[in-house]
């Protein structure tokens, strides 16, 4: 993209604006390099990027960027293997802190929706927690190394509080006993040895080492020499730890330069998680959508606003290039807002091909063009001797040499700073000539030969900015379709010229061009109410169809949803088949084994019996599971209206279609409608509750007896856990409305475990303490649904 159309276009504003949103520095040098990406697929992906951000931050709020720095320096200084100071360190891990919590921000459910371009980017992120946890254990702050850094520097420091502790005592004892020879009664610390103020005419009277002298020379600073090896010792304490703290800032650093490929990775993909947030941030501050991207050079950009104007006063706008349109002429006032739509058309598209969203309506579609042509404003250059006519004229030499069928050229004034006669034909020969070429342009004009040209030219549309003559002022709103209407008449009138001039004015202009005026206003009147209309039904239109696309993938997802529960359910029951199988061949293989061990032979006939009968039950509790049951017969023909039972839902629904060629049909279940195989119908079930009901009294007669109680004491928490699941299973079935869960007193850690158990667990109704008499706290009452 040629740097003169980004720069009178304003992007660079935009960029700014930009990077008001960003956490770190890095992020910022992203953005000053961005540009629009020169293909339409990098268009596309980072406008989804873009929206996928904008999307995360409503559904779960801003991204864990928390304590994220820019830790280049740092990561080079690792790289070439040198010693990280705290602060560097401490941001490293900060980074992988970041890095390991954007995982889980992003991770969702397989039934949720995904986040397919942001995803992709975070697969690099790698996680080292081992090496974050190293480093926040060891460093406290940017400026303190905490002591469980090392046990080596634990002891030092520990050594180093008790000398500290013993000299204070020792030089406050000195304090008392040279007290009359002091400047004042206190110590002091020079070079971090404690010394006392002695005046200077009792310099002989405490012996010592002299550090220092006030700067009126009344005092001197002396270390006594008793003090002295106790000094000795705290330097050589502080050197020593100094040492270890060197040598501990040395291991960590090593251990980031192992490290330090996954380190630059993480870094680089979460400064791009940032700009990318960062656009998502900006597009929610002007309101922004994403827009679809055309490769055919038209677009349609619905209630579009220039984002650098102050949303209480921009005016919106529709502004749109129909297939078989190439180019557009708008006319009409100065200061009514031509320009500013042509930087509207030129910035949204530049804003879009860069990846970020745009300040318009949902449905705006922009086209993707390799380049953006942009003459607008007075570029007179007093240095080069240019005039404002020659200026433009290079511009436009430039734009001639280098437009082709996927550049988009922005005209301001085209034809403007020469004699009129000459620069309305130059303006037509470069619009026509561009049009030739398959190029799109945007021009405004004063000319009235361009507004002619634009209606006897197919292919070239004409456009205005509409004026109020009731206020005399611009509505600033775009009309495309009909030239502007000069309004000098009107205008002067409200102004006060009076009519009689007005009247003799008209004189001087043809019968023919005053009805075409008139005309032209008729036009815009009936345009501006036409497009309204247009605008609406399509509106209503592509909302509609968004609905039905929408719904139509969450009934493609409730479907795969329901066959795969289907399919998993028939799996479970199959397992449970197999093995109740394998039990019972086991109990047999048992009981030979004890036959064997003196059973009759009629005690064997008998059980080889009751093993075979077993054995076709279950056999046939298989087929079952795969087959509908005798009330469940499949319907070979339905009618729409009936009522009907649906196998997959254990529902009654009403037939809605006929079906079709592959045996599917719709379906009405409550307030859904869904697509069904015709082989899941069956008449209506009769009796279903009753059945039921009968069906469990007649399981829980054969039922073992439960007890009423579960003893947890000596167990561990998993132990425990999966033993009380057990348990309330059993229960249930059992039908027994309260049990008893011993778990003893003790810490108080098993109960607390079973009591957030009992909280999720779907037998449980609610829960208690033990009373007096019951157990107390070494016991937990359940009453069960």
């Amino acid at each position: 993209m040629n740097e003169r159309a980004l720069r009178v276009l304003e992007f660079n504003k935009i960029k700014e604006d930009l990077k008001r949103y960003t956490v770190t520095s890095a992020s910022k040098d992203i953005i000053d390099e961005l540009q629009p990406y020169d293909n339409i697929f990098e268009v596309t992906e980072h406008l989804q990027e873009t929206k996928e951000a904008f999307e995360l931050l409503i559904k779960k709020s801003a991204p864990p960027f928390e304590g994220m720095y820019d830790v280049r320096e740092g990561i080079s200084r690792a790289e070439k293997g040198f010693m990280l100071m705290p602060v560097q360190l401490l941001r490293i891990a900060n980074l992988l802190r970041c890095a390991r919590r954007f995982k889980l921000y992003i991770s969702h459910k397989e039934e949720e929706e995904s986040y397919r371009v942001i995803e992709d980017i975070c697969e690099g992120l790698v996680a080292i927690k081992s090496l974050e946890d190293e480093i926040f254990s060891a460093i406290i702050s940017e400026e303190e190394i905490s002591d469980k850094a090392s046990s080596t520097l634990f002891n030092i420091r520990r050594a180093l509080r008790d000398k500290t502790s013993s000299i204070k005592s020792k030089v406050n004892s000195l304090v008392r006993t040279y007290s009359q020879y002091l400047q004042e009664n206190i110590y002091t610390i020079r070079g971090d040895r404690y010394v006392l103020p002695v005046k200077v005419e009792y310099k002989g009277t405490v012996h010592g080492l002299v550090h220092d002298q006030s700067s009126s020379g009344a005092t001197l600073f002396i270390e006594p020499m008793s003090l002295v090896n106790l000094n000795n010792e705290i330097k050589e304490l502080r050197l020593k730890e100094k040492a270890e703290i060197e040598r501990i800032l040395q291991d960590l650093s090593e251990k980031v330069y192992d490290n330090i490929v996954i380190v630059k990775n993480n870094s680089k993909i979460l400064w791009e998680l940032d700009f990318i947030f960062a656009k998502a941030k900006y597009a929610g501050s002007i309101n922004g959508i994403c827009p679809e991207i055309s490769q055919e050079g038209y677009f349609d950009i619905i209630q579009a606003k220039h984002p650098l104007i102050d949303t209480k006063i921009v005016v919106a706008n529709d502004i749109y290039l129909n297939k078989g349109i190439s180019s557009i002429v708008i006319t009409g006032p100065n200061t009514g807002g031509k320009t500013v739509t042509l930087k509207t058309v030129g910035l949204l598209h530049i804003m879009a091909m860069s990846g970020l969203m745009i300040p318009a309506g949902e449905g705006s579609t922009i086209s993707f063009f390799k380049e953006v042509f942009a003459d607008i404003g007075d570029e007179q250059s007093i240095e080069q001797s240019l005039s404002t006519f020659s200026s433009h004229m290079n511009n436009i030499v430039n734009i001639i040499d280098n437009a082709d069928e996927k550049s988009l050229a922005l005209f301001d004034e085209l034809g403007a700073g020469t004699d009129p006669t000459e620069g309305a034909a130059l303006a037509i020969a470069i619009l026509e000539n561009l049009r030739q070429r398959g190029s799109k342009v945007v021009a405004t004009t004063h000319y009235s030969e361009l507004k002619a040209y634009a209606l006897r030219i197919e292919g070239v549309e004409n456009a205005s900015v509409e004026f109020d003559v009731e206020t005399l002022r611009p509505t600033y709103r775009l009309l495309i379709g009909i030239p502007g209407k000069s309004n000098a008449f009107e205008i002067s009138k409200r102004l006060g010229l009076p009519n009689y001039i007005i009247e003799e004015a008209k004189k001087g202009i043809s019968r023919d061009t005053l009805q075409f005026e008139d005309l032209i206003q008729n036009l815009q009147d009936k345009n501006i109410k036409a497009q309204k209309e247009v605008r609406e039904a399509q509106g209503v239109k592509e909302q509609a169809v968004k609905l039905k696309t929408k719904y139509e993938e969450k009934l493609t997802k409730f479907d795969k949803i329901r066959e795969k529960a289907t399919i998993e359910a028939q799996k479970e029951a199959k397992k449970i088949i197999k093995e109740a199988k394998e039990e019972s061949d086991k109990i047999m293989k048992d009981i030979r084994e004890l036959e064997k061990m003196g059973y009759s032979s009629d005690v064997r006939q008998k059980l080889e019996e009751n093993r075979k009968k077993l054995k076709e039950k279950l056999e046939k509790v298989e087929i079952d599971i795969t087959k509908p049951k005798e009330n469940e017969k499949p319907l070979e023909k339905v009618y729409e209206g009936q009522e009907v039972y649906l196998t997959t839902f254990d529902k009654n629904v009403i037939v809605l279609s006929k079906p079709n060629n592959k045996g599917e049909l719709q379906v009405q279940a409550g307030i859904m409608k869904i697509k069904v195989k015709l082989k899941d119908l069956c008449e209506i079930k009769k009796n279903k509750v009753e059945k039921k009901v009968a069906k469990k009294k007649q399981i829980n007669l054969n039922l073992k007896q439960v007890s009423s109680s579960v003893d947890l004491r000596g167990m561990d928490s998993e132990e425990a856990i999966y033993e009380v699941d057990k348990y309330l299973d059993d229960a249930y079935i059992g039908g027994l409305g309260e049990v008893t869960i011993i778990h003893g007193k003790g810490t108080g850690i098993l109960r607390n475990v079973i009591n957030d158990m009992l909280k999720k667990h779907h037998h449980v109704k609610s829960f208690r303490a033990g009373e007096y008499g019951e157990g107390g706290s070494g016991v937990t009452i359940a009453v069960l649904k």
